[in-house]
């Protein structure tokens, strides 16, 4: 096997789609191919891949606006979360794996940001798509104090589930970088370094001063 994989600024507020792949099976899935689908499915095509899905990490507008013409353009299912309002064609749930040639997409469900929200693992290469759950240096907006509870408890689980040497790749480039690793956001991202849910949902609302005392993006 052989991987294929590339980044894309797909438009909107700075988002990111992806391309995965493997060259050797010629399969390879988009993943939020957002404002861009096009762009997404000529790099496919360059890299010689046949689109078998397109996978959202959350059914927010943003992340599912590519779906049509990207589905329009490869024939590919959708797959995400069932409760994904797309109503995906491929069910994606806590736990499920998609192959991808001879790799394989591990998912876990991580609400909080998203009700549906789901991140991706690729454990060969140790590829983490955290779609809007974690961003390089900080996380997911949550609407309600219920909301950021379960964000915290989705973040929990993501950094006892993977390695610190996971890459990490968020679904917008809202940091200093576009993509980080899981042990550099453990140590730096400040909503990753909270001892508490309650030390987290006060960063959360103080987070504008926050950043300005800080210096930070």
């Amino acid at each position: 096997m052989q991987l294929v994989f590339e980044q894309v600024r797909v438009g909107g507020d700075r988002n990111f789609g992806y391309l995965l792949g493997d060259r050797e099976a010629r399969q390879g899935v988009l993943i939020d191919p957002s404002y861009s689908p096009a762009v997404l499915v000529e790099r496919a095509r360059a890299q010689g891949l046949t689109v078998t899905h397109v996978i959202n990490t959350h059914g927010h507008p943003d992340h599912t606006e590519g779906n049509v013409e990207a589905v329009r353009l490869t024939g590919a299912a959708v797959a995400a979360h069932p409760a994904c309002p797309v109503d995906p064609a491929v069910a994606l749930g806590d736990g499920d794996r998609l192959a991808v040639g001879a790799f394989t997409l591990e998912c876990l469900h991580v609400p909080g940001h998203a009700a549906d929200h789901l991140v991706l693992y690729e454990p060969t290469c140790r590829l983490l798509f955290t779609g809007d759950l974690v961003f390089v240096g900080k996380v997911g907006g949550t609407r309600t104090d219920e909301d950021a509870a379960t964000e915290w408890d989705s973040l929990q689980r993501v950094l006892a589930a993977y390695p610190d040497d996971a890459t990490l790749w968020p679904g917008h480039d809202y940091g200093v970088r576009p993509s980080s690793t899981l042990g550099l956001e453990k140590r730096t991202n400040p909503f990753l370094r909270c001892e508490s849910l309650d030390a987290f949902r006060a960063l959360k609302r103080h987070w504008p001063a926050f950043k300005a005392e800080h210096g930070l993006k």
